[in-house]
């Protein structure tokens, strides 16, 4: 087994080689804007550093979001695409599950929140009872609307940093962003474990925390950038 993972559905960028029982190489770069140039350039390093060839790769596996829209499609195009051109199968993760996943191998337990950027002021983010266990979400909230919801619990993410008003009890040393590694490590568990493949998976709404997702965007709301409104349409007379 080697599987190669991706994810760019916050501001890193990371890609993980993993050969079943341990990670092989990893490179996570922070940088919101410039996911499609550098996500290419990490596959090659960690290839290069595993010392392999991109055709031994036996499964990919992508962080599915939710994320920024645009960010977001780098991964996953660039994941299809590997799948299709070596021919293997590809295996969505929700990224908040790798992280939950990673904060667990932090030391948290549970429950507590993953909570990741969204911009517009809102946060992407999901409880879980433990690491594999998400019990709510993903969803995406303004932080002053789930103060309630999230009172008390520890927390990780970048979410979770940017709003201490609302994540009071932020793990210190916990997962900020995601991580390549973590869903590759992740995704050999599961695949250890029997776990069904893409076609096998339920859809985005109501998987439990832990298990594949078909590899396709969890955007959770529309684009910032839209079509505007009452404009003029010119057309040859």
């Amino acid at each position: 087994m080697l599987l190669l993972a991706v994810d760019t559905a916050t501001p890193a960028v990371t890609a993980a080689l993993h050969d079943g029982t341990k990670v092989l190489a990893e490179s996570s770069r922070v940088d919101a804007r410039r996911h499609g140039e550098l996500l290419l350039p990490a596959v090659d390093r960690v290839l290069a550093e595993a010392g392999v060839t991109l055709d031994a790769v036996t499964a990919v596996v992508t962080g599915v979001g939710p994320g920024p829209y645009t960010g977001l499609r780098v991964g996953l195009v660039t994941a299809a695409t590997f799948g299709s051109a070596l021919g293997v199968p590809v295996y969505g993760l929700c990224t908040l599950d790798g992280l939950a996943w990673a904060a667990g191998r932090a030391g948290v337990t549970g429950p507590f929140v993953v909570a990741t950027d969204a911009r517009r002021k809102e946060v992407y983010w999901a409880r879980y009872d433990a690491p594999r266990e998400r019990v709510t979400g993903p969803d995406v909230d303004r932080p002053a609307d789930i103060a309630d919801r999230v009172a008390g619990l520890p927390a990780v993410g970048a979410g979770a940093l940017l709003y201490p008003d609302t994540f009071t009890t932020v793990v210190p040393g916990g997962p900020e962003h995601a991580s390549a590694a973590a869903l590759a490590s992740l995704a050999a568990e599961l695949l250890a474990e029997g776990a069904e493949g893409a076609e096998g998976t339920k859809g985005p709404e109501g998987v439990e925390g832990g298990a594949f997702l078909p590899p396709q965007p969890l955007y959770l709301r529309r684009p910032d950038a839209q079509v505007p409104k009452n404009y003029k349409v010119v057309t040859p007379q």
